[in-house]
This record gives C-alpha cells, structure tokens and sequence, in this order.
C-alpha cells in the first residue's frame, strides 16, 4: 500500500477474512502521519457491524490519533458535524455506508486524503446509489477492502477498477471486449467458465 500511495495509485486490498486488513489501513495512515508527516483527513467507510472493531483497533494500534464514529442516528450525527466534522477536530472518520449516506453533503466539503471502503464489494454495481454518492466525495487516495472475492463477472470487476482508475478503465463495454474470449462453439457454461478463469 506504501508502494501504492508512492507511485500515487489508488488500490484494492483484497484478503480473505481475518487476516489484518484493518490493521494494514491503520499502518498506512499511522505510516503517513507519522513518517510522511501528512496531517490529512482519512475517511473510512465500513459495514455497521465493523465500526466498533475498527473504532477498537485505532485505539490499540494508533492512540495518538482522533477518530470521530459518525453515527448515523438524528439524535447523534448532527451534534458530531459540529462539534468535530466540520471545524476539522479529526483525524480520521469512521462510518456506515448509511451513515456516507445521510452525511453526504457535509462529508463533501472535507478533501479525504484517503477513502477507504471496507467490505467494497458492494460497489460492484457502479449504479449503485452507495457507489454514486462515493463518486462525489473529493478524495487524493482511494484504497477498497474487500475479504470476499472480489466479483463473479467482468463487468462487476470493472465496476472496481472504475471507481479506483476512472481515467483508466473509463468504458465498460471496451473492458468487456478486451477480455472477450467467447467463441461461438461454447457453450454458455464453458463461457462462463472461462470468464471466472479471465477474472
């Protein structure tokens, strides 16, 4: 990943379950704060079922650093706009995808040193309204994790490397044809198992 950020790239990080991916986004950005002596903002964007392990594992591994949880309840999430989102009082921001969601406009005047989407296989559909609203924030890095494979088809991997390479992989259609192997004398199972194979 510092290779990544090095070479300016945005990536995907794409581990089976339980094998650090959380610490690994805790090592980049204690590596950029602390050795690179980056100050920015880093957005994190995880699955309601993960915010209190990653909320835990910055207090364990990267104390030093002020992680604001957006809580996306009415009685919470304005209170935490104003107290800490807003004036810039964080470091880093952890939040559901509701909670990217009903924060969007606020979320949007920050520039995001780093996005980063955890469990990013639901960005697979890039029509998505998660994946929509994910386009309009301003980000320098953007880094998807994912413990699931990553896609069951070429136009879903697309998605991906759109949403990470958009000047790249800018047309679905072209992506599809590169990769086209299909013969008229397959049939629709050798297709599709040839797809899986490509992907």
């Amino acid at each position: 990943m510092i290779h990544l950020y090095e070479h300016g790239l945005n990536g995907i990080l794409a581990d089976e379950m339980g094998l650090g991916k959380t610490i690994e986004c805790i090592s980049l950005i204690a590596f950029l704060r602390e050795y690179k002596q980056i100050d920015g903002k880093f957005l994190v964007i995880v699955p309601k079922s993960c915010v209190g392990n990653w909320v835990k594992e910055f207090a364990k591994w990267l104390p030093c650093c002020k992680v604001v949880n957006l809580i996306p309840t009415a009685d919470q999430w304005e209170p935490i706009l104003k107290e800490f989102i807003e004036p810039g009082k964080f470091d880093v921001c952890i939040t559901t995808y509701e909670g990217a969601w009903i924060c969007l406009t606020h979320l949007k005047k920050t520039i995001w040193q780093y996005l980063i989407v955890d469990e990013a296989h639901w960005l697979k559909n890039n029509e998505s309204k998660l994946s929509m609203d994910l386009w309009t924030l301003r980000t320098w890095y953007r880094l998807l994790l994912t413990g699931t494979p990553l896609q069951n088809n070429l136009t879903e991997l697309w998605a991906l490397l759109n949403f990470i390479f958009p000047e790249i992989f800018n047309e679905v259609d072209s992506f599809n044809d590169l990769f086209d192997l299909a013969s008229k004398e397959q049939t629709q199972e050798q297709t599709e198992t040839k797809n899986v194979e490509i992907v």
